[in-house]
């Protein structure tokens, strides 16, 4: 079920959720768009579409009805009493996949979190039917607590008991990367919209076994190994995180804050880009947006084309190496294909002009055969001769 407010990023096909629906195990049945000015504030749409809508689903036989936008939860509650059905909406159903794939600790941890978050504000729809509990000692009766509270103080303290664990967590990320850093290591992590083909690249990069399917969110935990670039006869670290997507829950980048940090610590973002979808230009905007969101957006970046092997002849690049305009910036673009090899040596060779033309700003105080400290800059820091 979409509705249409005029936006320029809306999917009219709806083809998103629906893969997001295959993504978490559901069959769509059928598609709904209905268009509307502004959202009705207790149904999200208006009461004839609601009664037009249940009676499709009850002639498909459907279990549940999927909203493309948020619900709030007097929304999503009148609805599912006017349907006599469970009504979720994007947020709840991009979580239910998030605690599919999760499969670190931390990852676990992180969409715990953002799950008790998004329950904290639902209370209200599952325990309306109960009365206030019992109070006192032996007697019926009395001030007591409703059940409702009750439960608000239970996801309150497991939220934070999750928070603290996962503060652990991001210590331990953090001292992991002071560790490369003191080792000159020089780190870039994969970014960019999901299902682009982060993971098949990590994978034709590095020679990982790292998990990649045809699907939205095959991947969420972070994954770290050394690249050898051949040209610059250098070690790099190349990171591959989890994918974003339009509307993307705030309590997931909230959850998912060590995570992403690897983006932000970074030296420079392989932007992954699936040049076969023809909603790509839109796709680019949303990274860029949550890389802002998160503090990345001043990180270098280079764009990976994906997905050439998918493209018609006509829409085949004249270079393999050009350059972009993002917000006012020219980005340097690279055209491969992770599935069958084309483009990666290109790829590799951009890589390692850019490690060379860039190691002196991000190397840390060097010594020279003569035991002195030399800066960032190539300056000897005892005499102040250029070396």
């Amino acid at each position: 079920m979409g509705v249409d407010f005029g936006e320029a990023h809306f999917d009219s096909e709806l083809e998103e959720l629906g893969l997001l629906a295959q993504t978490a195990g559901l069959q769509v049945c059928d598609r709904v768009v209905v268009k509307r000015k502004f959202p009705d504030p207790a149904y999200f749409i208006g009461t004839g579409k609601v009664q037009e809508i249940k009676a499709l689903a009850l002639g498909h036989g459907a279990g549940e009805i999927i909203f493309d936008q948020a619900l709030s939860p007097a929304q999503q509650r009148n609805l599912e009493r006017e349907m006599g059905m469970p009504v979720y909406d994007r947020t709840f159903l991009i979580l239910e996949i998030f605690a599919q794939r999760a499969r670190s600790h931390e990852g676990k941890l992180q969409v715990e979190l953002a799950r008790l978050q998004y329950l904290s504000t639902r209370l209200v729809r599952r325990w309306s039917h109960l009365e206030r509990q019992r109070g006192g000692i032996g007697a019926r009766g009395g001030p007591g607590e409703t059940q409702i509270e009750l439960d608000r103080r239970m996801i309150g303290d497991a939220i934070k008991r999750v928070r603290e664990r996962l503060s652990k967590l991001k210590k331990q990320r953090s001292t992991q990367r002071r560790q490369r850093q003191r080792n000159a290591v020089f780190n870039i992590s994969l970014v960019g919209y999901t299902n682009a083909g982060k993971s098949s690249l990590f994978n034709a990069m590095v020679k990982a076994r790292a998990y990649a399917a045809d699907q939205l969110f095959a991947t969420l935990d972070t994954t770290t190994r050394q690249l050898y670039l051949q040209q610059a006869q250098a070690n790099v670290s190349l990171s591959d995180t989890v994918g974003f997507i339009r509307d993307l829950p705030h309590g997931l980048v909230e959850a998912f804050q060590a995570t992403l940090q690897e983006a932000v610590d970074a030296d420079l973002l392989l932007h992954v880009v699936d040049a076969s979808n023809p909603h790509f230009p839109e796709q680019i905007q949303e990274v860029v947006r949550v890389l802002e969101e998160i503090g990345a957006d001043q990180v270098p970046q280079m764009l990976v084309f994906n997905k050439l092997d998918r493209l018609a002849d006509a829409q085949q690049p004249v270079a393999m190496h050009d350059t972009m305009e993002i917000q006012g910036r020219q980005i340097p673009r690279v055209f491969i294909s992770a599935h069958t090899g084309q483009g990666l040596d290109e790829l590799r060779e951009v890589l390692s002009r850019w490690w060379l033309a860039h190691r002196s700003d991000s190397a840390p105080a060097w010594a020279d055969e003569h035991g002195d400290v030399l800066t960032d800059d190539g300056f000897d820091q005892g005499e102040g001769a250029q070396v």
